[in-house]
């Protein structure tokens, strides 16, 4: 089996909102599509994916240095050992070929559109999901058939109503999930708990909430906030400060009693050995949330998990940033504690499957083959033009 082609197109996201730092109306995502010469039912073997969510395409790195290291590569040299599969591992080292260790930012997101796009390939030969096959390839007892879920949302709208929150969260409830998350730090800290306060009339109790600065805060506002958030007892309080700033989490985890959220914008198993062992995180509280579309796909993120376990840390505490299919299945095929889920904003890629039913907190995981694009309509029509 041969890689033939590899097509990547930049999409914008159709969302006009904001958090603590960006607004997402300029953003883009990239698509990309891995075709070989394998045929299969009748048409040439394709992996599709994208490089997750929250930064931008990354055309000039694919297109000028990590596809065409793929395609002058030879076949065998990408085969597994059996010689029927293309090796995640193998794709990964030859994408990266040639380039300096450590400064891990956008050829992460770049590197990782390509090697889950192996994933979904292979899980298509093997008419399987890819939760299915990362379980069988990392020596998983198997996957997890359904996986907690919280809905991620509760951005800062332009002309927000008051109301607007409320609606919003109601109307994730309606679809089945029980666990929310919102934006603070785009506001005052007045304004933020106000938010919290309203979200909460939809939560019910405390534990249900999440809320997400994305890294706004110096250490003297994230003090104030953590003092002021301490009596809510909330699901946890995620990136208050800059995702490097390790003293900062480890300050703020000497004052804030709860469960602390971040590491979605670290890349690297190094940075997350760097946050098991200075960022302050304590075992069986804390969540980390490295996201494997954006740090160099699921082989880079098996790592990470090896070294949060050789430190004492347990998988459970791993909900990935995502809210989309390619986070689904690594929660699945992992067995981490749950998934992110963007059931309405960051549209054609936030999401699952059209059929995904949520119901208590709770997502069954598609059986479809691959991650499922093909059974998300909207995503599938953008994939059919990026082919075409």
């Amino acid at each position: 089996m041969k890689i033939t082609r590899i097509i990547e197109a930049p999409i914008a996201l159709r969302s006009n909102i904001s958090n603590a730092y960006v607004n997402f109306s300029q953003h883009t995502v990239s698509l990309l599509a891995v075709v070989t010469d394998k045929m299969l039912h009748g048409k040439p073997l394709v992996g599709l994916s994208f490089n997750s969510i929250g930064r931008y395409a990354q055309s000039d790195i694919i297109n000028k240095r990590m596809a065409p290291r793929l395609l002058q590569a030879s076949a065998d040299d990408l085969l597994t050992e059996c010689g029927s599969r293309i090796s995640p591992e193998k794709v990964l080292a030859c994408a990266l070929k040639n380039e300096k260790p450590g400064g891990h930012g956008d050829r992460a997101m770049a590197a990782s559109a390509l090697e889950m796009a192996i994933w979904d390939l292979n899980a298509k030969l093997n008419d399987e999901p890819v939760s299915a096959t990362i379980a069988r390839h990392f020596d998983r007892p198997g996957r997890d058939e359904q996986v907690a879920v919280y809905a991620a949302g509760g951005y800062y709208y332009d002309g927000e109503a008051s109301t607007k929150l409320i609606d919003e969260l109601k109307h994730y409830q309606q679809m089945g999930f029980t666990r929310y998350k919102i934006k603070i730090g785009g506001a005052d800290l007045a304004s933020d708990l106000k938010r919290i306060d309203a979200a909460l009339t939809v939560a019910g109790a405390a534990s249900n909430l999440a809320v997400d600065a994305n890294g706004r805060f110096d250490l003297q506002t994230a003090l104030e906030y953590g003092r002021a958030l301490e009596p809510y007892g909330l699901m946890w309080f995620e990136e208050a400060g800059d995702p490097l700033d390790l003293e900062l989490n480890a300050a703020l985890s000497h004052i804030y009693s709860g469960a602390l959220a971040t590491g979605e914008n670290l890349f690297s198993h190094q940075d997350v050995k760097n946050l098991a062992l200075f960022g302050g995180c304590r075992r069986g509280k804390d969540v980390f949330q490295m996201d494997p579309g954006l740090s160099y796909g699921m082989t880079e993120y098996n790592r990470m998990l090896g070294v949060l376990e050789g430190r004492g840390f347990n998988r459970r505490q791993c909900y990935p940033h995502s809210g989309q299919l390619l986070g689904l299945h690594a929660v699945s095929g992992f067995g981490l504690g749950g998934s992110e889920a963007y059931p309405g904003i960051f549209q054609p890629l936030g999401g699952f499957c059209d059929d995904s039913r949520f119901a208590d907190g709770f997502v069954r995981v598609p059986d479809h083959p691959g991650f499922g694009f093909e059974y998300k309509n909207a995503l599938l029509q953008e994939f059919q033009q990026l082919l075409a």
